[in-house]
């Protein structure tokens, strides 16, 4: 008798569901389960994509798409593949927030100028001859450089150069997108024309770390182009102490006017990691997306082992345990969504305690190859 009363019990409640799917309305009791999870479950996965890979099919593009043809950029994203077409948040997404595409110029070639309502930064690669043109402000890339196009700044870019440039791009493409506040506007010519000099932001710089005085009223964009001479300094400098155990060597770019992350809702960081160099592991909320600036080694995530080596991108989801290991010296250059996690008070960091910091590792991770 009792387990009749519950099976009819239960036929109410599974009609009643039904019901009130009719008028879009939904039962609280059944979606707790989905909706309020003990902690971070992230559809993102961890992944890596080899440099092989990313190149051959920029040189396939050379020839398919072109920025006068197309009318805007020759850029290859990654899609992390947890995160589907099928999902209006998913597709062109890297990690749940975050954007990172591989970009090729060719000599000669020009990206138009626009503008929209999410932020950009650059990591270049290789090459050299290119500039990207931020508010009026023509800014010459070479490998290593980081830069920052704050949401809302006109920017083009142009290779006067002789040799094909390659850079990363990282945008909040897909938090902007699930906010509803994406905007985009072309401008009115191909591309903006100067009407500063030359790197002029960086030329202000000049001294490092020390800033104009007029720059200490908080500023947008007052240093656009971030040198890697300056940032292989600093790493240098940093390396006669001890290394942080869950990071090696690292530092952040910031805007020298408010001493916040130079991109508003995207952290970046380099890493230095001596060869024989190996973390400890810890998680958090925030997710990161790195890409191997130099020398090689390995990460593991989860439990998974992830080889990498110059060139190669890979993503820590939001709360996966993770720990880094050099076989030679590395640099890393990574991406991440601290400030948003920060901004919503939601930023947690835990360290792995058993095994002395380390992960057991179960399996190695095999990457596509073209």
């Amino acid at each position: 008798m009792a387990e009749k009363n519950e099976f009819m019990q239960s036929k109410i409640v599974t009609d009643f569901n039904k019901e009130i799917e009719r008028f879009h309305l939904g039962p609280l009791w059944n979606a707790i389960p989905d909706l309020m999870h003990h902690q971070p479950t992230p559809q993102a996965i961890p992944y890596l994509w080899k440099w092989e890979t990313l190149h051959a099919k920029l040189m396939e593009a050379r020839t398919i798409f072109t920025p006068e043809r197309g009318g805007e950029r020759r850029a290859i994203y990654l899609q992390n593949p947890g995160l589907t077409y099928r999902q209006p948040w998913g597709w062109a997404s890297t990690t749940a927030t975050l954007y990172a595409a591989v970009q090729l110029i060719l000599p000669r070639e020009t990206a138009p100028s626009h503008r929209h309502t999410q932020s950009a930064i650059r990591f270049i690669m290789q090459g050299s001859g290119a500039y990207t043109i931020v508010q009026g402000e023509r800014i010459y890339m070479e490998e290593g450089d980081f830069l920052i196009t704050p949401k809302g700044l006109w920017h083009g870019h142009s290779h006067p150069g002789t040799e094909p440039m390659i850079w990363m791009d990282a945008l909040d493409i897909p938090t902007i997108y699930s906010l509803g506040g994406t905007f985009f506007e072309n401008y009115p010519e191909k591309i903006e024309q100067p009407s500063l000099p030359d790197n002029y932001s960086s030329s202000r710089y000049e001294g490092g770390m020390v800033r104009p005085v007029s720059d200490r009223y908080p500023m947008v964009a007052p240093l656009g182009s971030y040198k890697w001479a300056q940032t292989l300094a600093a790493l240098k400098g940093l390396s006669r102490f001890e290394p942080d155990p869950y990071e090696g060597y690292a530092v952040e770019y910031i805007n020298p006017s408010n001493g916040k992350t130079a991109n508003p809702t995207i952290a970046s960081w380099m890493q230095y990691l001596p060869k024989g160099f190996k973390s400890k592991a810890h998680r958090h909320t925030s997710s990161t997306i790195y890409q191997v600036h130099q020398g090689s080694g390995c990460t593991v995530i989860g439990g998974t082992r992830f080889n990498w080596s110059k060139g190669d991108y890979f993503v820590v989801p939001n709360w996966a345990w993770h720990e880094h290991e050099a076989s030679e010296d590395a640099f890393l250059f990574s991406v991440s969504d601290l400030p948003i996690m920060e901004k919503f008070d939601l930023q947690r960091v835990e360290s792995f305690e058993a095994n002395n910091g380390h992960q057991n590792v179960t399996e190695e991770f095999r990457p596509l190859l073209p």
